[in-house]
């Protein structure tokens, strides 16, 4: 079979995989749970909002950018982007990748803001590359690879240059067939993986596939998701078990990170008289509950429990924890 019958096969094969359900149903009740509280609280104050908007533009800048190597600090950033200001001993590309990954961020958030239609499209794509290497890559700039690729550290070999036209066509129309099928997150996380697999630029492909990721999901009314430099390791293993047709992982692993920006605007933008969760460490929870610090750890890292990261740290709900509980019972009896 050649490689071009193989990409196609493989592509066909996810149309009709579409039809599976890859959200756990615990998951997507919390989710669907807290975007309808977030729904309800709009609109949202403007102040807020703003102050949201670019805290989060900001964190999504560095992570994104540090996940391709990019060495600013998230202090560095929020100086370069806010204040002008030029880190010593940092390189000039450095620099300009985060002033670029912004003004596309930005772009993205207006497309959103003004409810363009038809916006999932390769023309935006195409745009949005163009914008995030504009200044560090002006020659490849908004156009498709025109030789081979490698994706380092993963063993997937993406397809021939003349072979990506015909394959970003193919994710816009399978995009456009399933959008009414699938959950949102499902949707975005599977387009996510179907466009790294193409890898359709010679530059930005992962800052790309992150802001189309952010696309499909701001237009369904969820918030800005950022994929945590922290979780690189992560991120790389659920992609690679895409590759081999396992996509559970992905989806899981972007359903988390959905979590934890809902959480983040729920903590903020819920009126104070309103009881809000208290999201604390693992450890902390851990000698409350019958569970151990790893095993929390476990629960949350596969969905099981309510929980998020703030950095590097897992943090949940005693009430959440509780219910685990509750239905662990439910099920002994």
């Amino acid at each position: 079979m050649s490689v071009v019958n193989m990409v196609w096969l493989y592509f066909g094969m996810h149309a009709i995989l579409a039809k599976m359900i890859y959200l756990d149903s615990q998951v997507q009740r919390r989710l669907d749970q807290d975007l309808a509280i977030l729904k309800k609280l709009r609109p949202l104050p403007p102040t807020a909002v703003a102050k949201l908007k670019e805290q989060f533009a900001v964190e999504m800048t560095y992570n994104s950018n540090s996940i391709e190597g990019n060495t600013l600090t998230l202090k560095e950033t929020h100086l370069v982007l806010n204040e002008g200001i030029t880190i010593k001993g940092k390189s000039l590309k450095d620099h300009l990748e985060a002033k670029n990954h912004h003004e596309a961020l930005h772009y993205l958030y207006e497309l959103v803001d003004h409810k363009a239609k038809n916006t999932v499209s390769e023309q935006l794509i195409r745009s949005l590359q163009q914008m995030i290497v504009r200044e560090t890559g002006s020659s490849v700039a908004g156009k498709y690879r025109s030789g081979a690729v490698i994706i380092t550290g993963s063993k997937h070999v993406p397809p021939d240059a003349h072979e990506v036209p015909h394959q970003m066509q193919r994710l816009i129309r399978w995009f456009k067939d399933q959008e009414d099928r699938l959950h949102p997150i499902e949707l975005a996380a599977i387009a996510h993986h179907k466009f790294v697999h193409i890898h359709p630029f010679f530059d930005g492909n992962g800052r790309a596939a992150r802001l189309f990721l952010n696309l499909i999901l701001m237009q369904k009314g969820y918030p800005l998701v950022i994929i945590l430099k922290h979780d690189r390791k992560k991120y790389y293993n659920v992609l690679q078990k895409a590759d081999a047709g396992d996509l559970k992982p992905i989806v899981r692993f972007i359903a988390q990170s959905v979590e934890r920006s809902l959480h983040i605007h729920l903590k903020v933008l819920q009126p104070q008289k309103k009881k809000q969760k208290k999201y604390l460490p693992l450890s902390t929870i851990a000698p409350e509950t019958p569970y151990s610090e790893k095993y929390l750890n476990l629960l949350a890292r596969f969905g099981r429990i309510e929980a998020h990261k703030e950095g590097r740290i897992w943090v949940s709900t005693l009430e959440a924890v509780k219910v685990y509980q509750a239905g662990r019972l439910r099920k002994r009896t």
